[in-house]
């Protein structure tokens, strides 16, 4: 199961959806492997925490008063998609890992306190493999964490959920590291070696084409099956078009739970 970035209107979407799904009778807490990039780390790391989805679900519906609200405008979206352009994949990384380095932000203590509050344990899952994406700002490496990295779960997800040029890159052994979406919104070929992936993606589209679902899914082989679902009109209208505003964590929570009654069936049929 692979979970898409989407900011903190992507976490409540996707949740909603789960929780929809479990209400449903899908299975969706047994997956062998859980992918997990940006906001989809959190998902990640509370589907695999051993919390019940419902409780999961009421958590996104709470005031998000441990949030800090920023803006993803149409200028920094131009900024991404200018450092995209020219060079191979590693060097466009590192050239918005650069930049997000010398970008003012709010301290890195201060934004990992809130990725804290999002995840109910701090200890890396035993029953499920969850992988955790992320991007060395300075060289533009991939990374790809899991509980035997010798990285701390709260640090892995906070690098994964460091949007450049809006929070501060994450300092792991000495290293500093941005957003696994930086890669790509899904990072779905890491879900390697399974005959069956689902993705759930708040977010599908990548400046680059090897940072798109389409073309990782088909690299995994063509004996694998898998689906990709998104949020439909009703969910995009509740989540508004700022990603990182709290203020619509509940809304899109909401409509994604409503959204999984009109997928139950699609999604049980891959699941099954």
């Amino acid at each position: 199961m692979v979970f898409g970035g989407g900011g903190v209107t992507g976490v409540g979407w996707t949740i909603g959806v789960l929780a929809g799904l479990a209400a449903a009778g899908v299975p969706v807490d047994r997956a062998d492997v859980v992918v997990g990039t940006s906001a989809g780390s959190v998902v990640g790391a509370q589907l695999t925490s051993g919390l019940p989805l419902d409780e999961l679900y009421e958590r996104q519906l709470r005031p998000a008063t441990s949030e800090i609200p920023a803006k993803l405008g149409l200028g920094l979206l131009l900024r991404y998609a200018l450092s995209g352009i020219g060079g191979d994949d590693r060097t466009a990384r590192a050239r918005l890992g650069r930049l997000a380095l010398r970008a003012k932000t709010v301290p890195e203590s201060e934004r990992r306190e809130v990725i804290a509050s999002r995840l109910p344990s701090s200890e890396w899952p035993t029953h499920t493999r969850l992988v955790i994406t992320a991007v060395d700002a300075e060289s533009g490496e991939a990374m790809a964490w899991d509980r035997d990295s010798g990285i701390g779960l709260i640090d892995a997800v906070a690098a994964s959920c460091a949007v450049p040029l809006v929070w501060p890159p994450v300092t792991i052994n000495g290293r500093r590291y941005v957003d696994g979406g930086v890669r790509s919104p899904v990072n779905a070929d890491y879900a390697t070696g399974w005959s069956r992936v689902l993705v759930f993606a708040p977010i599908t589209v990548a400046i680059r084409p090897s940072g798109r679902v389409n073309r990782q899914l088909a690299s995994l082989g063509p004996g694998v099956r898998s689906a990709v679902f998104s949020p439909d009109a009703e969910a995009r209208r509740a989540m508004g078009r700022n990603a990182l505003d709290p203020a619509h964590r509940a809304p899109a929570a909401k409509a994604g739970r409503r959204q999984a009654d009109r997928i139950a069936d699609a999604v049980r049929r891959e699941w099954a």
